[in-house]
Formats: C-alpha cells, sequence, structure tokens
C-alpha cells in the first residue's frame, strides 16, 4: 500500500480512504502478500484526473460505479476507456509458486542463500511463508536451461541483473518517445473522440516497441555470435608449416 501511495504521489491516508469508499478494487493476494498493480494506479490517476475536472468523491464513486455496471456517462466512458487503455499489460508473464523442494528440482545445489539473496533483490522471487513465488513463468524456465546447459545461477543472477538496467534504458526510451509523439499532443485538451483515439493508438504501440526491440537484439546476436566465432577459429586453427620445413 505505502509502494502503491508513493507512485500515485498521494498519502497513504488518502489510499485507505479511497478504498473504504470502493474507489479502488481490494488487493490481489497470493498467500499473506498482497499485490497491487498498474491496474490500481491506474484508477488512481482516473481519480486524481475526475477530481481536477471538479468532480467530488462521490461523483466519482457512482461514475465509476456507472462505468463498471455498463452504463455510459457523458465523457467519463473515455477517460475510463483511456484507464483501460493505459493499464493493458505489455507482459504477459506468469507468476509460479513453488515450494523449497520444486525450486530444487529447478536448480538443485544452486539454491543458496546467496542466490536467493540476489533473486530477491532483483525482483525474481518474493517469499511468502515458506514458498517462493516467480516473477515470471518464461524467467524461471530460461533460468533452469541456462543452469542444466553449465551455467552457474549466481552467473545467471547477475547478467540477468544487468539485462535489467538495459532494458529499463529501453523502456525508457520508448516511453519518452509515446509521451513525446503521442500523449502530449493530447495532453492541453481532449475533445469528444480524442480520449478514445489515444487508447487505441496505445493499443497499438504494444506490439511495435516488442517487435522493434526483438529484431534489434536478434540483429545484435548475429552480428557478435559470428565475431566471437571468427576469433574462436583464429585461435584454434593450427599454424601452418613453414615453406621448406622437413616432413617428419
Amino acid at each position: 500500500m505505502e509502494a502503491l501511495a508513493e507512485a500515485a504521489g498521494i498519502p497513504v491516508r488518502t489510499l485507505r480512504f479511497y478504498r473504504e469508499r470502493k474507489l479502488i478494487a481490494p488487493p490481489r493476494r497470493e498467500g499473506r502478500i498482497a499485490w497491487y498493480g498498474e491496474a490500481h494506479l491506474a484508477r488512481l490517476h482516473t481519480i486524481a484526473a475526475l477530481l481536477e475536472r471538479g468532480h467530488t468523491l462521490g461523483g466519482i464513486a457512482e461514475l465509476i460505479g456507472a462505468w463498471e455496471n455498463g452504463r455510459t456517462l457523458d465523457g467519463v466512458a473515455e477517460l475510463l476507456g483511456l484507464e483501460g487503455a493505459l493499464i493493458t499489460p505489455w507482459s504477459e508473464e506468469t507468476p509460479v509458486r513453488l515450494t523449497p523442494e520444486a525450486l530444487a528440482d529447478y536448480f538443485g545445489g544452486d539454491v543458496t542463500p546467496e542466490n536467493l539473496t540476489t533473486a530477491l533483490d532483483i525482483g525474481y522471487i518474493a517469499v511468502d511463508g515458506e514458498d517462493v513465488v516467480h516473477t515470471s513463468r518464461r524467467l524461471l524456465d530460461a533460468s533452469a536451461a541456462l543452469v542444466r546447459e553449465g551455467v552457474p545461477l549466481a552467473a545467471v543472477l547477475e547478467t540477468g541483473r544487468s539485462v535489467r538496467v538495459h532494458v529499463d534504458a529501453l523502456a525508457d526510451l520508448f516511453t519518452v518517445l509515446i509521451r513525446k509523439h503521442v500523449v502530449d499532443a493530447a495532453a492541453d485538451h481532449l475533445p469528444p473522440g480524442e480520449v478514445t483515439r489515444l487508447a487505441e493508438a496505445l493499443e497499438r504501440l504494444h506490439p511495435l516497441a516488442k517487435n522493434v526491440v526483438d529484431a534489434e537484439l536478434a540483429l545484435a546476436m548475429d552480428r557478435r555470435v559470428r565475431t566471437e566465432l571468427e576469433k574462436w577459429l583464429r585461435n584454434t586453427s593450427a599454424p601452418e608449416d613453414p615453406p621448406g620445413a622437413p616432413t617428419p
């Protein structure tokens, strides 16, 4: 709750009040862990936008209730439709709950306190009682596959930490690009239909950003692997006998 309030720029007591008024949904619970997500943050941004338009909290509760019950009210449907576009996940990751035994099945003796601490620090896992919740099935399977190929888990995790830095930078690039050329262009005023157009544009941008990164990474891997292969071949090829050398 504290993290959500900080991200939304509101006091925790205000967030608690919104929850009591049922303006935002309860968190998703995974055992004893309460997860607030992008949907909660987007709803808080919507509430702030409605307050700026002069709506009262009581009126906002009615508007949101009408939207959720399928009734359209004077432009609010567009605003909440934009909320839906903003919270549509860019990722398709599925969390995985693992017992200690299941975690050992994936990584064997590499399940050490040091590696667990690193995975927690990166955000790959969260601890829930005696179980571990991994944030992504795909990352879990990829990490396990690398370990089976002989890469130590500690090296996999440190590489993952480095990858996180680079992909955060990529996300910043695309966020600035989209905000500057798509969102800010409509930020000063949102006439009827403009919010819907903006929401549709945001939805279309999801696969485009992924395609650019996937294509660039594949091309970069081709270049890098080709360079490494040529270097390896040069280093491992046998030197030729000098001219005139006697034959044994």
